[in-house]
């Protein structure tokens, strides 16, 4: 038996950031494209679109800076807030996991 633990983040009940956007974000950072993150993910290039539009009108800023295609092709990255959010998250899941892992050790793997 293992232990993990995933974050999401919610607006009223709207979740507006959770492993899965977080993963495509860090895919765009690897490949400076949606459409690349999103075919890495397996996932539907609408459907990146879709979860990145309604997560930036939650938040209130974007997250990507996009160009659109022509002679040397489109591309995408992180806006500043979208850096910052990012890092924000893998930080925060990084400590949750820390603790949550220390207490099921205390309550399941010790007698």
């Amino acid at each position: 038996m293992i232990f993990k633990m995933t974050v999401r983040l919610y607006a009223e009940d709207n979740k507006i950031f959770g492993p899965g956007i977080a993963q495509l974000l860090h895919r765009v950072r690897e490949f400076h494209s949606l459409r690349a993150a999103a075919l890495s993910m397996n996932m539907a290039y609408s459907k990146a679109w879709t979860v990145l539009r309604a997560a930036e009108e939650h938040l209130g800023f974007k997250l990507l800076h996009t160009s659109t295609g022509g002679k040397g092709g489109g591309g995408a990255v992180l806006t500043e807030e979208g850096e910052k959010l990012l890092q924000r998250y893998d930080e925060l899941c990084r400590r949750l996991q820390a603790y949550g892992q220390q207490q099921y050790e205390e309550l399941f793997l010790r007698n």
